[in-house]
């Protein structure tokens, strides 16, 4: 008997780095466990060269990509959804579509590096840094006892991988 497998869905406005970074992470970290996805409220449709490149770095897939719409995980015949996680803070205070199932959400919000200004330098750093503390979150979740918690336990949880170290300055509630 196989277990069941996830789906994970990583939601930022421009779904150019900060869920794209996610999508990418939990490919790898959760591999057999969780299906993973990402997209954006206004996308941008592109993916940032950074958020690719320090996945690539860290040996993480940085293939396949797209920048594309929260809207096509809301419709019929869509992946059903388990956990919706919002990283950005500007995602997180808009109006989501409604996900069928019911999904569990959080909100993991990071700093935008994405609009670090600089060298390249300083630039693949920012991206390093969040990526960093997205692994981290990631890393916390897909070793949560997901079968054999409770719901609002599970909820806890999740608030509290929000609040890990890195979490953007902004709070939304």
């Amino acid at each position: 008997m196989t277990d069941r497998i996830y789906n994970v869905l990583f939601l930022c406005t421009g779904n150019t780095a900060r869920s794209v970074l996610a999508e990418g992470i939990l490919r790898k970290e959760g591999a057999g466990r969780f299906n993973a996805f990402s997209a954006g409220s206004q996308p941008k449709g592109i993916i940032n060269p950074f958020a690719l490149k320090v996945l690539d770095a860290y040996g993480y897939p940085a293939d396949g990509f797209r920048s594309k719409s929260w809207d096509e995980f809301a419709v019929q015949g869509a992946p059903k959804m388990d956990f919706v996680f919002t990283v950005c803070d500007s995602a997180a205070g808009e109006a989501c579509p409604v996900w069928p199932g019911q999904p569990m959400t959080a909100h993991w919000g990071i700093e935008d590096a994405a609009s670090v200004e600089g060298t390249d330098v300083e630039k693949e750093a920012a991206f390093v840094a969040a990526f960093k503390y997205m692994r981290s979150r990631i890393t916390v979740f897909t070793a949560l006892p997901l079968k054999s918690i409770d719901a609002l336990a599970l909820g806890n949880k999740l608030r509290d991988i929000g609040n890990m170290e890195g979490a953007s300055a902004t709070k939304v509630i």
